[in-house]
């Protein structure tokens, strides 16, 4: 190891096991005085949610004067926007998401702000009065779901929160294991639905498989309930110039017969504004109507106003497409910031694996058996605070205690080089701290 001339440190290019116990010790004190020094800094810098930065804010603002108060506030279909009703949203907001999502314009349900309600709604339905014809999943004895992990907390909290048992399904590069899946889904009429981030998952990055789309297509459940909850949240927050184009799940579910099997979520929170977005929900046209009878209860109509200013602000899918190309230009540096750092700091050592997605909002990093924990009380003790360990598993439970969601997104690039040198140094403490005791 050799320290750098801002007193952060080095570590030679061999991997820690192969260091004699000399030589461990010796790094750990090494290590040790560089995160005391790093203390010394008291930094205070959150990296908890995967939040868009100012920047990406800063990119949608021209949109508040879209509508002024002289502004034609009637839709295409003549709704006064200002007005009660239109429960599922305005044709023209309904068209700039179905394109989006490769869905029909009649098949989907505009709404306010957070697609995390909408899940919750659907939820609660089922809950309540049941789908489909079945028996409310209240009156069951046994409800489960499944969950691909790692994955994201806010769908295992919302299955917690409703008394749901979480089943986890392994994942790779290509997404769920989809034997796993077909074994529970086909076998087991309990299983009620799975989670699903298709594009870019949370926190992986991984983006399905066409084969691994067409496996969930292609499902034969035990309950006829069951529905996957296909959350596409990141489906054109691509970090790459040339991104992938995978298959739909409404192309494959069209192609298998299946198209009731889904409900498909998707929102402005990170195109637009997280606190005053808009959020969608796609579906067949069989279910979409179901739910409307117990969403009408809830509410006369969701912010028509909103959902006008933004199609009016975009007016189409490419120009969303084309606005998405401007929040790629302020965060791809910042992935870069830390995959760059990852790889000179932490690879050489051949103690950690991450993921290297090429859209989306994480890094999905592999830590030490037993180490994620303490890195993460590390890392917060030094300034820096990040998602929780566990979190990406249900019940917040990590077999391993070994996953950890990075999420770049919200700092500068400059609070984002020091968050990361922090982390590495962590990781290597932690590590070392394991092997010498």
């Amino acid at each position: 190891m050799f320290i750098r001339k801002d007193g952060s440190t080095v570590m030679e290019k061999k991997l820690l096991k192969e260091q004699s116990a000399a030589e461990l010790g010796a790094l750990l004190r090494q290590t040790q005085a560089a995160y005391d020094a790093f203390q010394a800094k008291k930094l205070s810098l959150n990296m908890a949610r995967g939040k868009p930065g100012p920047e990406q804010l800063d990119l949608t603002m021209p949109m508040l004067n879209t509508l002024a108060a002289d502004s034609d506030m009637i839709s295409e279909s003549g709704d006064d926007t200002r007005n009660y009703g239109v429960l599922a949203g305005i044709a023209e907001a309904k068209k700039l998401f179905a394109d989006i999502l490769g869905a029909k314009p009649e098949e989907m349900f505009v709404a306010g702000n957070s697609s995390l309600e909408l899940m919750f709604a659907c939820l609660q339905i089922a809950y309540v009065k049941g789908i489909a014809g079945c028996t409310p999943w209240s009156r069951l004895d046994k409800v489960k779901f499944l969950c691909p992990v790692p994955g994201y907390d806010r769908h295992f909290a919302l299955t917690e929160y409703f008394g749901v048992e979480m089943i986890t399904v392994p994942t790779d590069e290509n997404g769920p294991d989809m034997a796993v899946v077909k074994q529970y889904v086909e076998n087991d009429a309990a299983v009620k639905g799975i989670w699903c981030v298709p594009i870019y998952a949370n926190p992986s990055g991984i983006v399905y498989s066409d084969d691994t789309v067409r496996a969930f297509a292609a499902l034969k459940p035990a309950a006829k309930d069951f529905r996957i909850f296909w959350d596409n949240a990141y489906c054109i927050h691509h970090l790459t110039e040339n991104p992938k184009k995978p298959l739909t799940i409404n192309q494959a579910c069209a192609e298998a017969g299946s198209e009731g099997i889904f409900y498909q979520f998707v929102s402005t929170s990170k195109v637009t504004f997280p606190g005053a977005g808009v959020a969608a929900f796609n579906t067949s046209k069989a279910n979409l109507d179901e739910l409307c009878k117990h969403l009408g209860i809830q509410t006369i109509g969701f912010d028509k106003i909103n959902q006008l200013r933004h199609v009016r602000f975009f007016g189409n899918a490419d120009n969303m497409r084309a606005h998405m190309e401007k929040h790629r230009a302020v965060l791809a540096p910042k992935f870069a910031v830390v995959l760059d750092t990852l790889e000179k700091e932490i690879a050489p050592l051949g103690i950690a694996s991450w993921t290297k997605p090429e859209g989306g909002y994480f890094v999905s990093f592999n830590a030490p058996k037993g180490t994620a924990k303490r890195i993460v009380q590390l890392c917060k003790e030094g300034g820096v605070t990040l998602t929780g360990a566990g979190a990406t598993y249900p019940y917040k439970n990590d077999p391993d205690d070994s996953n950890i969601r990075i999420a770049p997104t919200y700092p500068s690039v400059s609070e984002l080089t020091q968050a990361m040198e922090l982390f590495c140094i962590c990781v290597k403490l932690a590590a070392l701290e394991q092997l010498v005791n």
